[in-house]
């Protein structure tokens, strides 16, 4: 990243120098770092990249700005249970079809929906022990908290129920 004046320079953006100089958007690539020296520009590394899901950026410091926890709690707790919804959405018209007319929902369907709602409270569970942004960022990027049980078996997963015989199923 260069700099000028403390200030960040965008590559292939114009920009003025100090002395009041106007240097085209292209300057930055073709000039040398003799040249950029000269006229005051600095260069220094890119701060490292962070994860803008749970942090602000850098302060002057150099260490990262955490967003509010207490917001990111309840953020991830919905998107929680949203997807443990989205999961269950596909095989919901099973459940309906059972108290419609008492087909019986596979014991392998149950069983899998019960397992995406154990998994769902247990993940809530462990992001509302979290006692800051840095432990719910590492639960949340680690490796339990995106695995969610699979449905074995041949059951429909994609929510489209099987042809029927023409009756209502």
């Amino acid at each position: 990243m260069f700099l000028l004046n403390g200030q960040p320079l965008a590559p292939d953006v114009a920009f003025t120098g100090k002395d009041g100089t106007q240097y085209p958007a292209n300057w930055l690539r073709l000039s040398s770092a003799a040249d950029r020296k000269r006229v005051g520009i600095t260069e220094v590394p890119d701060p490292a990249p962070y994860d803008q899901r749970f942090y602000w950026g850098y302060d002057a410091d150099g260490k990262l700005i955490p967003k509010d926890h207490a917001e990111l709690v309840t953020q991830w707790v919905t998107q929680t249970r949203t997807t443990a919804g989205t999961l269950l959405t596909p095989s919901d018209w099973m459940i309906i079809r059972e108290q419609d007319n008492a087909t019986p929902v596979p014991a392998d369907v149950k069983a899998w929906r019960e397992s995406i709602r154990t998994a769902c409270n247990d993940k809530v569970t462990a992001i509302e022990t979290t006692t800051d942004t840095e432990s719910l960022a590492a639960y949340i990027t680690g490796d339990a908290y995106p695995v969610w049980p699979q449905l074995a078996g041949d059951a429909p997963a994609d929510g489209v129920e099987p042809a029927s015989d023409g009756g209502e199923g």
